[in-house]
């Protein structure tokens, strides 16, 4: 089994697992989840986002916390990373991608967060 493809881990009761490009939300609002790469990129192409780390939180030659520059959200903050960068970290860390399509009203949402269901301060 790929990386890309490793199955998410923890509990996840009340968000809807997403494993591919062609999966979407049962109906606007709903929480999904995804270690995917493709739906990760994909869903970040879609908003205009690029892939980032908060300067300064690098560890052992590696990128720190990881985020998302949204354009127009002042990423300043942010330095962009490649997608590579940005996947092997997320790997690395066995991290879930939990995140939101649309609003519940059906607008385009920025939500995600990622989760580490190894750690109980996550």
């Amino acid at each position: 089994m790929s990386k890309q493809n490793r199955p998410v881990e923890g509990e996840h009761k009340y968000e809807q697992h997403v494993t591919s490009t062609d999966e979407h939300e049962e109906r606007p609002g709903r929480s999904l989840v995804t270690t995917d790469h493709d739906v990760i990129q994909e869903w970040a192409h879609a908003r205009g986002a690029k892939p980032a780390t908060v300067p300064g939180t690098e560890h052992q030659g590696r990128a720190g916390v990881l985020r998302f520059d949204f354009p127009g959200y002042g990423g300043n903050d942010l330095a962009e990373i490649s997608w590579e960068e940005w996947f092997e970290t997320f790997d690395q860390r066995k991290l879930n991608f939990i995140y939101q399509e649309h609003k519940k009203d059906g607008k385009q949402s920025n939500f995600f967060r990622l989760e580490n269901p190894e750690r109980e301060d996550a």
